[in-house]
């Protein structure tokens, strides 16, 4: 069972070691400012989903604090001012907000020599014409992902966790990302609540056999986190959470649906632990991603 990891591929186009810094670019979401809803997705923290991004400050400064925190963070024979890194615009909807303040910031960001790949992470109904345009300007420079949250198929799981927007807006989305040319990688959650092994693998085979290719897919164990909506649905009424065994089982079972040429950029996640409820094994990265690669491992011999 083979699968390009995103070290792997970076490392191939690239030539080194590349970093993943988190930035901000001051958006907020319109499924929280009313737009279409208010408080977000029930598994949206305050945050965002950009809980380690760097504040928001000047783009320049940004990529200082985010590159200084990664720095001391991680130490190899590549020395400090030889590195490179894909600047990360992680938190909330990075494509809503007026287009020529978007274009700047992200500009600043993917004109700097030690960046060389740009990566927004998005919803697929905040993707217009304009943004578009910006997109494909942007991809002439360098590289540019739009990492988009779908996190599952299911319409009536996607009005559970108060998504906002149906199956077919993504796919809509999609196939215009496709056509200008930037790279698309997609989000999914294993372990939404009520969501059966059997719903999971129909995502994960939905996106396995989408046309034109998708480019890469992060595959993100759910995470109940304080003062977010899921939170209180837990508290209230405690739905079913993995535990580890039966997450890395089921990332094997995912694994082997994905076409060998599909990025796997993600098999795991980060969650703050001082807001993480559950579950709390998932706080141990280093014990979760030791059984996640043993048992991989295992799966190849078999």
């Amino acid at each position: 069972m083979e699968f390009i990891s995103l070290s792997q591929s970076l490392k191939k186009q690239f030539n080194t070691k590349v970093y993943k810094i988190s930035l901000t670019s001051g958006c907020t979401c319109p499924n929280r400012d009313g737009k279409i809803s208010y408080g977000g997705c029930t598994f949206c923290s305050e945050g965002g989903s950009g809980d380690f991004a760097a504040p928001f400050i000047p783009i320049d400064e940004q990529i200082e604090v985010a590159k200084a925190r990664v720095n001391n963070k991680f130490s190899n024979r590549i020395a400090v001012e030889d590195r490179k890194y894909i600047a990360y615009f992680q938190s909330f909807t990075n494509t809503y907000g007026d287009v020529d303040f978007l274009k700047k910031i992200y500009m600043q960001a993917i004109k700097r020599d030690e960046i060389v790949a740009l990566s927004i992470g998005t919803r697929p109904d905040c993707i217009d014409d304009k943004i578009l345009k910006m997109l494909e300007e942007l991809n002439q420079i360098k590289p540019v992902w739009v990492e988009l949250g779908l996190q599952t198929i299911h319409e009536e799981t996607a009005k559970r966790i108060n998504r906002g927007y149906t199956l077919s807006v993504f796919e809509n989305a999609y196939l215009k990302l496709k056509k200008i040319g930037v790279t698309v990688v997609v989000h999914v959650i294993l372990g939404l609540p009520r969501e059966s092994e059997k719903d999971i693998l129909e995502t994960v085979s939905y996106l396995a056999k989408l046309s034109p290719k998708l480019d890469g897919i992060k595959l993100q164990l759910l995470h109940v986190l304080k003062n977010t909506k899921l939170a209180k649905e837990y508290e209230e009424n405690p739905f079913k959470v993995f535990t580890l065994e039966e997450y890395v089982d089921l990332v094997v079972k995912c694994l082997r649906i994905l076409p060998e040429d599909i990025v796997v950029h993600r098999i795991t996640g980060d969650g703050p632990k001082k807001l993480l409820i559950a579950p709390l094994w998932s706080a141990d990265k280093k014990r979760v991603l030791n059984a996640l690669n043993k048992a991989i491992r295992e799966a190849d011999r078999s």
